[in-house]
């Protein structure tokens, strides 16, 4: 790798979520903000979208560090499960104990007594969703059915959603309306501005207590366009370019490298960044082009008709006008 070459201890743009790294932009510490507020009123719902890469499990972390120590927590990280299966893993995190052969009521009632122990012992009990637009809808009504049990200001079992925006979606379906009315909390992630982008590699950067100028100003803007802003997409292609500054055996980065980064990395994207702005340019070309030879296709299979039956009025016209 290229630390040496660059005296650092450590790869600045790895795509490992680590908190040495932990990057808020005001984007990420809005939607923080928000989600922390959502879990402070009496909803059941919180929900957090965004794109591929966009940092949603960056908020996810850090919402995580800034709960109260009173706070249980429990998190999914992986959402493909079975309603029975959900239930299991929901205690498995609280550190609830049951019977491998625990029937679907059993684990229910296991989860809703705790919750109440909690509540008496004034903790409050959060469930984070990570990948939640994994979620069947089957699975996705039990866990509201978890947040029935309530007291007369608040739900005792507090769940947060996160995913990408396919999520939203999902939630849109006629039989998952009860559990999109009770989501009270909702927050969209964008992309970091060309502004953060610059911020955001420099902190990078700082982090690993680079010295060398590795971006220059005009490269940042080149990187920001590129990936659009999507902080995951701008670790891969600055990672790739200092692999291609060192090997090329220079402290900065050029032109020509990230040029070279971004095709490398990007063109594996799918849909791919570049290619998708280039269909963008060229769709109403396209477009034109393809009426233009509908328009062709169909003069030409009707000309002959056309001059014929032209040709005979023509003819019929002399014939009058010569009678």
């Amino acid at each position: 790798m290229y630390q040496d070459f660059f005296g650092i201890n450590e790869a600045p743009f790895s795509i490992v979520p680590s908190a040495r790294f932990l990057y808020l932009s005001e984007r990420h510490r809005e939607a923080l903000t928000h989600m922390l507020s959502g879990l402070t009123d009496g909803g059941g719902f919180g929900l957090l979208t965004g794109e591929v890469g966009t940092g949603k499990t960056t908020v996810l972390r850090a919402m995580i560090s800034r709960l109260p120590q009173q706070a249980q927590v429990a998190v999914i990280l992986n959402p493909a499960l079975s309603s029975h299966d959900l239930l299991a893993t929901i205690c498995d995190e609280l550190g609830l104990s049951y019977r491998d052969e625990a029937s679907f009521k059993q684990l229910t009632d296991i989860i809703y007594q705790h919750l109440i122990a909690n509540h008496a012992a004034g903790r409050q009990t959060l469930l984070l969703v990570d990948e939640a637009q994994h979620l069947m809808p089957d699975v996705l009504e039990q866990l509201r059915l978890l947040t029935n049990l309530e007291t007369d200001s608040r739900k005792l079992l507090k769940v947060v959603l996160i995913g990408q925006p396919e999520l939203q979606q999902l939630l849109q379906q006629e039989r998952l309306r009860q559990l999109a009315q009770r989501i009270t909390s909702r927050y969209h992630l964008l992309p970091l501005t060309e502004t953060e982008v610059s911020e955001y590699i420099h902190y990078r950067l700082n982090a690993v207590d680079c010295l060398y100028p590795v971006f220059n100003a005009s490269i940042i803007n080149y990187v920001a366009k590129q990936t659009q802003g999507v902080p995951r997409l701008i670790n891969l292609v600055c990672d790739k370019s200092m692999q291609l500054a060192c090997q090329g055996g220079v402290h900065s980065v050029t032109k020509a490298m990230a040029v070279q980064a971004c095709e490398d990395i990007l063109s594996w994207q799918v849909p791919s960044v570049a290619s998708s702005r280039s269909r963008l340019t060229w769709l109403p070309w396209t477009i034109a082009a393809a009426l233009c030879g509908v328009m062709a296709t169909v003069a030409w299979q009707y000309w002959p008709q056309a001059h014929t039956a032209t040709q005979s009025l023509v003819s019929a016209s002399s014939s009058q006008v010569a009678a």
